[in-house]
């Protein structure tokens, strides 16, 4: 095993502790972004004006009568910016546009001294505009041929011959919403300048050192004249990976223009309006299957919805090519990319990062095509898993998927899916209204950066004289538990107890040149830095103690603040003691750390190489119960058996797996943005712009029976003790509701139905699949014609894509 991966014995890592800051997210003394306004004299606050058109071209901007406004102290427009009129890395963005490119969007800022004066202001502006022709669907972007970024294509074997070797030959199309974050602090920022031109800017970031670089091109400094913080996030999940950078340059431009700190929040309207979301993806597609159920080709399209610019939507999109495959082996594989530019919010990050549009891909097809192979979904599932020596279709072995396998297995057996079936069976033959369904698939995730740059972490590391310990590293803490693991990493290193460990805030004078905070690589890269830095502290302080002990130094140990040699009857010290030693002896003690991921390599313009570190292994049985009359479900009980390898601290994760599970079952089932995309004033607003209409899962969405298991005997060799990454790969685990929700809605009609079930599957998307079935049951048999499925075509002839039925067509269009 690895230095990096082995644990010494009684590591404080593996621990189950509760998050840090557990107790202060309680009481109310966690500290956020816009809680340091209070303790910040003379600030001003910034309102944007915004522009009600989905597209259109400034031909006129007034900010005078804005200044009569009482409280009004300037208002910023792009004659301010000392720099780069622009938000984005890649130059698409423009902080102050003079072309509106989606409803709501923000033209110039207001600073008052109180919000009321700045929302005063801002409504004095005075804007004129000239409407543009605008495009709100993905479906109106195809047929205008509005496309941007590059179009990728992964590709491996002959689909063609694949395809007509087929037995069976399946197409399709899928079309799934996005999802709005919804974290509960909205973006914040405030900035101040200091006596010597220095920037300080507390942000709600997931990517500080981004931040910095934004901030300091628009306001025309060096990275070095910009200092950014994130004290903590009230939630992430993604949309604070790119989309801070813009509203933290407003913050900083107006604190450098007027000498006076600057904090912007958005309200929730406000955030919902102006920032990015999950990409929506329409899909194509094309599949073949032999006589016993195995794949044998897959050819697909997927359309990214990218919004208005590029932010990151060309990784989402690779990401996505990357994991159409998710568990299942195809040899045969041809998938294009695309993506849409459209006149919405710029879509960004989402916890997945495109994993799961890929994925829903092949999930749906094989949700959809399992009744009319004749096989239960969940055995065509297993039947098609990756075995050993097999690569994904980008290339990469495909490393440990025998705990597939496993997890499959035990899955099965601890959630009872073959007893729980049967009685399934008999409450729908007995149950004409409700029906019920029982649905099982796996996720297999992989963990790293697409771009190998962004797979490095750094962090800073002091011990003081009195042997206290503080901490800095790069990743950001949003509520995922990441500082809780990095405490629990210094203080196994270390050999200290955890109490002996303080954790600052991330900063990026005190961690330079960081990535994201993202991807679920915050624990791999941030922990094996710290772990890297708490190693050259320990070896400075093995020689001291050595001397002290008359032992050679590669026999000192350090553990739970004692420091002996290997020995049975060694002397002891206390790390107070050899701490205090080494200062008088002029050892440093201090020590920055750094990591980079070995073993990475990813060509983007051929979609080949190996861009992941390992793969996270997991599988759920979901069970739901559907009303026939209504559409309206409930999830009864969900199982899960998931890879986390050697846990670096069990209560943290069994959290991030629960949570990511409910939050991906939220985006499947319930959370349906809407755009206005009738012709009209409204045109291209977000219809669903508040609590009161947007639907996010509560108390009343969450399985009755939840229980969740780790898999046992899993350590992941090369990286940090052990572990493997958690946060993104459950919310994956939630295809399952689906499937369930699928299968339930199939049992309202003759037995191997293959139903259509829109994304999100909401009470109406499902009542009109139980229509389906329903209507197949009347006309007395099968309806071959299911929505968007063509059964055994030939191959190479096959034509691409079979409309939606009428109904379902009306859903998908909201008309």
């Amino acid at each position: 095993m690895s230095a990096l991966s082995e644990r010494p014995a009684e590591p404080v890592v593996g621990r189950a502790v509760p998050h840090e800051s557990a107790a202060l997210h309680v009481t109310g003394q966690a500290l956020y972004t816009d809680d340091l306004v209070g303790r910040t004299k003379d600030v001003l606050h910034a309102w944007p004006v915004q522009v009600m058109h989905a597209h259109a071209r400034v031909t006129a901007l007034r900010t005078e009568p804005a200044h009569a406004v009482p409280g009004v102290v300037r208002v910023l427009t792009a004659a301010d910016v000392p720099g780069v009129n622009d938000a984005g890395v890649k130059h698409d963005e423009p902080l102050f546009p003079d072309e509106v490119m989606f409803y709501g969007h923000a033209v110039c800022w207001v600073l008052g001294e109180t919000i009321e004066a700045a929302r005063l202001g801002a409504e004095a502006v005075q804007v004129e505009v000239e409407p543009l022709p605008a495009l709100v669907t993905v479906r109106e972007a195809i047929a205008a041929g509005s496309f941007q970024g590059g179009q990728p294509r992964l590709e491996r074997g002959d689909v063609e011959a694949g395809l007509a070797g087929a037995a069976h030959v399946f197409s399709g199309e899928l079309e799934f919403a996005g999802q709005e974050h919804f974290y509960l602090e909205t973006h914040c920022s405030l900035a101040h300048v200091d006596e010597n031109g220095q920037v300080f800017v507390q942000s709600s970031t997931q990517h500080p050192s981004e931040t910095q670089e934004i901030v300091a091109h628009v306001l025309g400094l060096t990275n070095s004249q910009v200092t950014v913080q994130c004290l903590r996030m009230g939630g992430g999940f993604g949309g604070k990976e790119m989309q801070p950078h813009g509203f933290a340059a407003i913050a900083a431009l107006g604190a450098t223009l007027t000498g006076r700190p600057v904090r912007l929040r958005l309200n929730r309207s406000q955030d919902m309006t102006m920032s990015g979301k999950r990409h929506g993806f329409a899909a194509r597609w094309r599949v073949g299957f032999d006589e016993s159920g195995r794949l044998q080709a897959l050819d697909a399209t997927l359309t990214s919805d990218g919004g208005w610019s590029l932010d990151l939507s060309e990784p989402v999109l690779a990401r996505a090519l990357c994991h159409v495959d998710n568990a299942y082996w195809i040899p045969n594989v041809r998938v294009n990319g695309r993506i849409a530019k459209t006149n919405k919010t710029s879509q960004t990050a989402f916890r997945g990062f495109g994993g799961p549009q890929g994925m829903l891909v092949i999930e749906d097809v094989l949700g959809r095509c399992a009744p009319l192979l004749g096989l239960d979904a969940a055995e065509l599932r297993r039947r098609n898993f990756y075995t050993a020596g097999r690569t994904t279709p980008y290339g990469q072995p495909v490393r440990h998927p025998e705990r597939l396998a496993t997890i499959w297995q035990e899955l099965l057996e601890t959630s009872d899916v073959a007893g729980r079936q049967r009685e399934i069976e008999e409450f729908n033959a007995t149950h004409p209204h409700r029906k019920r369904g029982l649905a099982v698939t796996p996720v297999k995730f992989g963990i790293s950066f697409n771009l190998t740059a962004f797979n490095q972490g750094g962090a800073l590391v002091h011990v003081y004289k009195d042997g206290s310990v503080l901490i800095n590293h790069g990743g950001t803490e949003m509520g995922q538990g990441l500082h809780t693991k990095m405490l629990q990493v210094a203080a196994t290193t270390l050999g200290v107890p955890l109490s002996r460990v303080r954790l600052a805030p991330t900063r990026t004078d005190k961690v330079p040149n960081t990535s994201a905070t993202a991807a679920s690589s915050g624990a791999d890269l941030n922990g094996a830095a710290i772990k890297n830095a708490c190693e050259q502290i320990r070896e400075r302080l093995a020689q001291v103690a050595a001397e002290r002990l008359g032992i050679s130094p590669a026999d000192v140990r350090f553990a739970h603040g004692s420091v002996h040699g290997i020995a049975f009857a060694s002397d002891r010290l206390t790390w107070e003691e050899v701490v205090t030693a080494a200062y008088f002896q002029r050892v440093q003690l201090w020590a920055a750390g750094f990591y980079r991921t070995e073993g990475l390599h990813w060509d983007s313009s051929r979609m080949q190489g190996e861009p992941f570190k390992y793969f996270a292994y997991g599988a759920a049985a979901a069970e739901v119960e559907v009303d026939g009359f209504t559409g309206a479900y409930r999830t009864r009980r969900v199982d899960i058996v998931h890879d986390v390898g050697d846990s670096l601290s069990p209560l943290v994760d069994l959290g991030q797996i629960e949570g990511g599970f409910v939050q991906g079952a939220g985006w499947l089932t319930l959370e349906d943005l809407r755009w206005e995309e009738r012709e009209g004033p409204h045109h291209g607003r977000l219809a669903t712009q508040a609590a009161s209409t947007y639907k996010l899962p509560s108390f009343s969405e969450m399985p009755e029976e939840f229980n969740v298991r780790l898999l046992r005997n899993a350590t992941e060799e090369g990286v940090v003790y052990g572990s493997k990454a958690v946060g993104e790969p459950p919310l994956m685990l939630a295809f399952s509701v689906r499937e369930a929700l699928r299968q339930a809605a199939a049992a309202f009609g003759p037995p191997g139905l293959s139903v259509d079930l829109a994304s999100p599957a909401t009470p109406e998307a499902v009542y009109w699949a139980v229509e389906q079935a329903r209507r197949s049951t009347e006309h007395g048999h099968v309806d071959e014609g299911a929505p968007g499925v063509l059964p055994d075509q030939p191959g190479p002839d096959a034509p691409p894509m079979v409309p939606f039925s009428e109904r379902a067509q009306q859903l998908m269009t909201r008309t």
